[in-house]
């Protein structure tokens, strides 16, 4: 297996720790006046999402995880879990609410592709596009004089809600960021 020292650590690698997959998500190298140099990182776990800081010196070695990416089709939310089908296999893996997340559940809509990414065989976590076409299901009318560049929140087909400017109107499809939850445009 594939090992990384502290010289190899950069933004966006990944570590094993004690077993658990993370990624560093900062770090800075720090040489202090007297002792070795050591790198002191940001670190979040894939698995439950918690981000620590850990202390890294010379010498010291991180195994990197065997994580394995897979794209599968969001099917349903069965009340207990989310079902996802890989689209090659047809095989189904149910997720928890808590595995997914709920910023991004509020974006998942049924029929969606999402990036599935499996540590040791075991499903930990989801990632969907970063831009998707939603349909608003329900806003407020626009009423004469609403064009001043305005917002009105949008309730839309997945059941998020993102705030719109008001001339988008019930029915219309529009393209959002899923990462930041704002509207980018209507779709063409």
């Amino acid at each position: 297996m594939a090992t990384i020292g502290m010289g190899d650590i950069k933004k966006g690698a990944r570590l094993e720790i004690t077993g658990n997959p993370y990624k560093v998500i900062d770090f800075q190298h720090v040489k202090p006046g007297k002792g070795a140099a050591f790198v002191r990182m940001k670190i979040k776990n894939l698995q439950t999402g918690k981000v620590i800081e850990k202390t890294v010196h010379a010498g010291d070695k991180f195994e990197v995880p065997e994580l394995e990416q897979k794209t599968m089709q969001f099917l349903y939310d069965d009340g207990e879990f989310l079902q996802f089908m890989d689209t090659t296999t047809f095989d189904q893996i149910g997720l928890t609410h808590e595995q997914v997340g709920k910023e991004t559940f509020d974006f998942m809509v049924d029929g969606m592709e999402a990036e599935i990414l499996f540590h040791n065989g075991k499903a930990i976590s989801v990632e969907i596009p970063a831009t998707y076409v939603y349909e608003v299901v329900e806003t407020p009318p626009n009423f004469k004089g609403d064009s001043q560049g305005g917002k009105k929140p949008a309730t839309l087909n997945s059941g998020a809600v993102v705030q719109v400017p008001f001339h988008v109107l019930e029915g219309e499809k529009i393209k959002v960021n899923t990462v930041e939850g704002e509207y980018l445009e209507k779709a063409k």
